[in-house]
């Protein structure tokens, strides 16, 4: 067979994004504050022959159809792979399984990433997910070039950027554009401006940002493909948002080349089927680079398929984004692709410490904002599945502040009086950097209650940031509170270890650890914004939190629950989509905008009520009715007309406005399940019982063996978006994500919401006949919307009575 696999490792196991990629410039009297714009970087080719296949008419082998159910998952699907490979793919072409594969608990779907293998190398886009239940493969994505294999370590061509023509279209439409007016820089928030503008704005801000890429001087480059400074230069020269720094690489190529300490890294276990550096003393990176050689398809000059290129793949951490990234290997070094991070056997229980339960005065669970209701005092959840410890606990052995310290305990468990625990790490970030073990964080002592006063008074401007961390303690309480909420929340519904989620340590059940996420609150680099870098599993999480100055007293992001949710969120579908190995599925075009559409529809959702109401987002913070989207999510297409189609539109490419209209469509189809099932007034499941079973109670159906199925629409929508991010393939599209969320339904519940789901899709114009053509590498292209629903759905049309004959007199 042509794939290599580290078995133990797959059984054993059987994982950034920016909410405003704008901020605002901040007052002359906000001292301490950077006045800049964050730079983020997010493009790739777009692959024409890659599918998802969720229908068993779709699904074709070469003869092969395993229907055992006592067939090992990981048997079958070695088999499906070797039988696309040989039907389909050159000879040459090997694949191996990643080790993050693994079972979900609740399902039994089986999840299997394999990454694609050319001479020797990964094919750093060739990606599979292969998705078995039963011993069916019941769908799968991919994305393998299928083309010829290219001589080793050649360049076919000069790589030219995937952005050229996309660029030129975007030049030549400015040009049909007036300027927009000089704007007030507190008006700026999220990366917008006033409606009338939006369009512009967002076509001026990819051409300036992305269009402008600086290329490298000839005279820079490197005939020699092993030697990767030269592109890794390349990169940081467009990456640096400082243009002190970019000027500073050009003016000082070779010296800045000849400081760079090039560490080998080499792998035992065949994991890594190629040698990988780690680049000290690269300017602007904040930790040493990660860097491999591989392959990545780029566009034939035909545009119908792919061809190979030689590149080398960088993993960049900066202050403010944390980037994945391909360079040409050869001259002159064009950037390919980039995306910005910023997604076991089952083991007993452990006991939780004896100690007392936390306590904190928040904004509870529910309360969006200071605008929607009081504080109250809230318990700490002790969850026995998704936090066995608790909050405040973590291993001594895993708790990063302890990292090299000679420890004189015999105890298991650290247990805090801060807000550390083995979930998150939140403190507060005023200097804006990316240290946080020392940073400030408040101490309830041995009673552990979170009660701290907040009450901000109006001040004028000079006096509003310090009047805003003279509540430091309440902030950094809330937004401990609020995180493991959401860690807790989202592990029940099957974001767990294996699949990726984010924790210090994980009880034993798999998946990679020391993850949690560091939340840093009040962060010091900028006003306005929230985000979130989500690198691979085994990497922690983090999310910077930001205050307002769209008001006096200034407002505290981390006080807005919904903007907490939606950062949060962008760890859990980076980590699900394509597995939590690989972060690098959700970077540009639909599936980089669902990435912000999701963590919308689930902040919505779980704000709602049962009285149904629209919901705008970040209208607290950012001191709007209407909030920081285009419209509030609504069923009343007048208030909210956002159809596929809408993505067409010029101000629509960016990733948060595709984000809105994705997040539209899932709030209509969420109505129409709970038009049929109910209203669930508690999203969490009910409490584990001792022996770590988990009760039907009214949240589970009773009338169903196998899988839990949450009973009502708001519910079971939560449960089917998470299921269908597992099932679905790497940078999918609009239809792709549609398709996993029907088959999530199929597993589930055997289909019995097949016609409920194609309803709402299809009333925003993702029916089955919606089509797109031409996209770009930020999702453009020319769409058409698709109101037609499955035959099946069709509503039959009332047959006609016949008339009655006419009868003659005698």
């Amino acid at each position: 067979m042509r794939y290599f696999f580290t078995a133990s490792l797959v059984v054993a196991s059987l994982a950034g994004h920016i909410y405003g990629h704008r901020q605002a410039a901040p007052s002359p009297h906000d001292e301490g504050r950077v006045s800049y714009q964050r730079k983020s970087l997010g493009f790739g080719p777009e692959h024409p022959h890659a599918v998802f296949r969720s229908s068993q008419y779709q699904i074709k082998t070469n003869g092969f159809t395993p229907g055992d159910a006592s067939m090992d998952p990981f048997e079958v699907a070695g088999r499906f792979v070797e039988d696309v490979l040989m039907s389909e793919y050159p000879l040459d072409s090997a694949f191996r399984f990643r080790s993050d594969s693994y079972t979900d608990k609740n399902t039994g779907v089986s999840h299997f990433y394999v990454r694609q293998l050319i001479n020797g190398l990964e094919v750093t886009d060739g990606d599979m997910n292969i998705n078995i239940k039963d011993g069916m493969v019941i769908s799968y994505g991919n994305s393998f070039y299928n083309g010829p294999i290219p001589d080793p370590f050649t360049n076919p061509s000069a790589a030219s950027s995937p952005l050229q023509k996309s660029c030129d279209q975007v030049i030549q439409t400015l040009k049909t554009f007036r300027r927009p007016p000089v704007v007030d820089s507190e008006q700026v928030i999220m990366g917008q401006v006033p409606a009338s503008d939006d369009s512009t704005h967002m076509l001026e801000h990819i051409a300036e940002s992305t269009c402008s890429l600086i290329p490298l001087p000839e005279s820079f480059a490197s005939d020699d493909m092993a030697d990767f400074r030269p592109a890794l230069l390349a990169f940081m020269m467009n990456a640096t948002p400082d243009p002190k720094v970019a000027s500073d690489i050009l003016s000082n190529f070779e010296s800045h080349k000849e400081a760079m300490e090039v560490t080998p890294t080499n792998h035992f276990t065949p994991g890594e089927t190629t040698m990988t550096f780690t680049v000290g003393n690269v300017p602007d990176a904040v930790s040493p680079v990660k860097a491999k050689l591989a392959y990545t398809q780029i566009l034939n000059e035909a545009g119908d398929n792919t061809e190979l290129h030689l590149v080398w793949k960088f993993e960049v951490e900066m202050q403010d984004n944390w980037y994945e990234t391909s360079v040409s290997a050869s001259a002159p070094h064009n950037i390919i692709s980039v995306v910005d991070w910023a997604s076991d056997a089952y083991a007993p229980i452990p006991k939780k410490p004896q100690v007392p339960v936390a306590s904190y005065s928040v904004f509870k669970w529910g309360v969006n904002d200071p605008e929607c209701g009081n504080r109250t005092l809230e318990k700490e959840n002790f969850d026995a599945l998704a936090s066995p410890v608790g909050w405040h606990s973590v291993p001594f052995s895993n708790d990063p502040s302890l990292k090299g310290v000679r420890l004189r305990t015999k105890d298991f468990y650290r247990n805090t009086s801060t807000t550390w625990g083995n979930n998150v790490f939140a403190q507060e970030n005023w200097e804006g950097q990316n240290a946080f073990i020392n940073n400030y964080r408040p101490d309830a002592g041995d009673s552990k209650e979170f009660h701290f006063e907040y009450d901000p008074q109006e001040t004028d401007k000079s006096g509003a940031l310090d009047e805003a961390q003279a509540y430091i303690n309440a902030t950094v309480a809330q937004l401990f509170y609020t995180t493991n909420l959401v860690h807790d929340l989202y592990y029940r519904y099957g974001f767990d270890e294996v699949s990726g989620n984010f924790q210090q340590y994980n009880f034993g059940r798999g998946g990679a650890e020391n993850d949690a996420v560091i939340a840093n609150a009040q962060d010091g680099s900028g006003f306005n914004n929230a985000n979130f870098m989500t690198p691979p599993d085994g990497q922690n999480g983090r999310m910077r939190m930001y205050l307002w100055n769209t008001a006096l007293p200034y407002r505290d992001g981390d006080l807005e629950a919904g903007i907490v949710i939606h950062e949060l969120s962008h760890g859990l579908s980076t980590r699900l989509t394509g597995g939590p190995a690989n972060s690098g599925c959700l970077g540009w075009g639909e599936s980089g905008g669902m990435g912000e559409g999701w963590g919308d529809f689930l902040a919505t959702t779980i704000r709602s009520s049962k009285v149904y109401s629209d919901f705008a987002m970040g209208s607290w913070a950012a001191n709007r009715a209407n909030g920081i989207r285009n419209y509030p999510y609504s069923l009343d297409e007048e208030i909210n007309p956002s159809t596929y189609k809408t993505l067409d539109k010029p101000g629509y490419w960016g990733v948060h406005a595709v984000g809105e209209v994705w997040a539209e469509i899932l709030w209509v189809v969420s109505q129409g399940l709970i038009k049929k099932h109910g209203f669930s007034t508690e999203l969490f499941p009910p409490t584990p019982l001792e022996d770590g079973t988990v009760p039907t109670g009214d949240f589970y159906r009773t009338d169903k063996k196998g899988p839990l199925v949450p009973k009502h629409g708001n519910s079971l929508m939560v449960q089917l978006v998470l299921n269908g991010m597992k099932l679905q393939a790497c940078r999918p599209s609009f239809f792709d994500a549609r398709d996993a969320i029907i088959q999530a339904d199929q597993v589930l519940t055997g289909g019995e919401n097949f016609c409920t789901l194609w309803d709402g899709f299809a009333a925003r114009g993702l029916g089955v006949d919606a089509t797109v053509v031409n996209r770009t590498p930020w999702g453009g292209g020319i769409r058409t919307n698709g109101y037609t629903k499955p035959i099946a759905c069709e509503e039959p049309e009332t047959p006609k009575e016949p008339k009655s004959p006419k009868h003659k007199a005698l």
